[in-house]
């Protein structure tokens, strides 16, 4: 009898729940799936995206793009896979990778800590002197992260002047090593600390050590090293804005972000020893988000293939995030179907 009552209970749970999901995400995952990648695309614009791109790197074929929608809603031009794009929180994969080449180069060590770097910060940052770099770059530090001060987006263009402020004299979410909590504090002041190890920008270290070598001539650190009509517009869901102009930092094509993710995965951006050191302390694709920008990258090993996802449309609720995932999925089963017909 028990077992019965808890079946209804969990039924009847499973079906008030749906009521709380956006019919848009359940519609995006139960609709057939498409033939091609391009159809794909198309049924995301149909979903309510501004504009997308998608590159697909599959080893021993050209890299592939598709695209959807528009680059500029208001002036109707649509989506150029060539279109610059902001990154957001995929260069958390740049800083790493400099991290772990600092590290093998003896300029500094996983185990220091914080405040061997900003002794300052001793008496702002909680458990500062017990953080390693290593707990830093794995988000396991206890940090807070500055994006979750509601007061930083009330002024987000400016505050990010003075980011670290907003995630001073607060309490640990955990003590260091005993939790997990993504935290874009911990690659704050893991770029304040390349600086101050090597004596000149992080950015010059990344130019010179990353896409220099990888020939990436199409990444940047910020919109004031590019022309602001190469940018993708951006759109936020309820906002007649382009958030284009907004500051955000690193500036790449899907096409630089695949050829990166590669090089990342085959092991082509290390130098010996660094790989093994990077493996240790962080991952291997990544997502970015900031209002207007949201992207997703991937490296399948089975199929040796990279897809790297482009879409200017976000939310207040993160539904526009969900169904992104969704469409990412379903072009990974679409390359998998495609490649498996092949073979």
């Amino acid at each position: 009898m028990k077992k019965k009552i808890f079946k209804i209970v969990l039924l009847l749970g499973t079906f008030i729940s749906m009521f709380y999901v956006p019919w848009i995400l359940v519609w995006a995952w139960i609709l057939p799936l498409q033939n091609t990648v391009q159809e794909q695309v198309d049924e995301a614009i149909g979903h309510g995206f501004d504009g997308m791109i998608v590159y697909v790197d599959e080893a021993g074929k050209p890299p592939a793009f598709y695209t959807g929608g528009f680059k500029d809603r208001e002036k109707e031009i649509p989506a150029d896979p060539k279109s610059l794009f902001k990154i957001a929180s995929i260069s958390k994969l740049y800083t790493a990778v400099s991290i772990a080449k600092l590290a093998k180069d003896n300029h500094l060590s996983l185990d220091d800590t914080l405040t061997d770097y900003f002794p300052e910060l001793a008496d702002r940052i909680e458990n500062a002197e017990k953080i390693t770099l290593r707990l830093m770059v794995q988000h396991r530090s206890g940090i807070p992260n500055f994006t979750d001060n509601a007061a930083y987006w009330e002024n987000e263009q400016e505050n990010g002047k003075k980011a670290l402020e907003f995630a001073l004299d607060l309490p640990a979410s955990f003590a260091p090593d005993n939790g997990y909590e993504y935290s874009n504090t911990n690659y704050l002041l893991l770029r304040k600390i390349i600086d101050k190890v090597l004596g000149y920008s992080h950015e010059q270290y990344i130019k010179e050590k990353i896409l220099l070598p990888l020939k990436l001539n199409n990444t940047f650190f910020s919109l004031k090293e590019v022309n602001i009509d190469d940018v993708m517009s951006g759109y936020y869901v309820g906002i007649d804005t382009d958030f284009k102009t907004n500051e955000n930092g690193m500036l790449a094509t899907a096409e630089d972000v695949g050829i990166f993710i590669r090089a990342l995965n085959d092991g082509s951006v290390f130098n010996a020893g660094e790989k093994e050191i990077y493996t240790s302390i962080y991952e291997y694709e990544h997502g970015g988000l900031v209002p207007g920008y949201q992207s997703l990258t991937a490296y399948y090993d089975d199929i040796d293939t990279v897809v790297v996802q482009f879409i200017n449309t976000t939310d207040f609720n993160g539904y526009d995030w969900n169904l992104s995932e969704i469409v990412f999925n379903r072009i990974e089963k679409i390359l998998r179907r495609e490649i498996s017909q092949r073979n």
